[in-house]
């Protein structure tokens, strides 16, 4: 892990509250000349502590619900196969508009952050697009109510 001294912090918690903000007005909120804010941010995209700048999209785009949904693949007969097609389950769901986020854990468990409107039109669209992919040994649905930490990510995943 790469080490950062007390002003890479700085920086980087400003930048990530806004990656807008110019190198003046960092300057000015740390009381550090525009030289060397310039130069910490040059060295910070130089060791990869920063690798580009984005955008979180706002409330009127993100889903008003979301849940985790954890799939178990069945083991197919030829256990060769197993790994081929958890893949092919997890470019399946990344293709999916209300995925926000699809990671493999294990050799056949297939996590999704999956959003919506509402909890009856989550649902549906689970029912419709993801209980129904075959050899499924099991689907289960945790609705999320409340987000302690992270809740700016659903902004980030959201697809446009």
């Amino acid at each position: 892990m790469m080490q950062l001294d007390d002003l890479d912090r700085s920086i980087l918690r400003l930048l990530k509250k806004d990656a807008r903000l110019t190198i003046s007005e960092i300057a000015e909120k740390l009381n550090r000349p525009e030289s060397t804010i310039h130069f910490r941010i040059k060295k910070l995209l130089e060791k990869g502590a920063i690798d580009h700048y984005t955008i979180l999209l706002g409330e009127a785009l993100q889903p008003k619900k979301v849940a985790l949904v954890v799939l178990q693949a069945e083991t197919p007969i030829i256990e060769d196969f197993l790994e081929r097609y958890v893949n092919h389950i997890m470019r399946t769901l990344a293709m999916l508009s209300n995925v926000l986020f699809v990671a493999k854990s294990g050799k056949d468990t297939v996590m999704a952050l999956i959003g919506g409107e509402n909890e009856e039109s989550l649902e549906a669209f689970i029912d419709e697009n993801i209980k129904t992919l075959p050899t499924l040994k099991g689907v289960h649905v945790y609705f999320i109510d409340d987000i302690k930490k992270g809740e700016e990510l659903i902004g980030f995943l959201v697809d446009v």
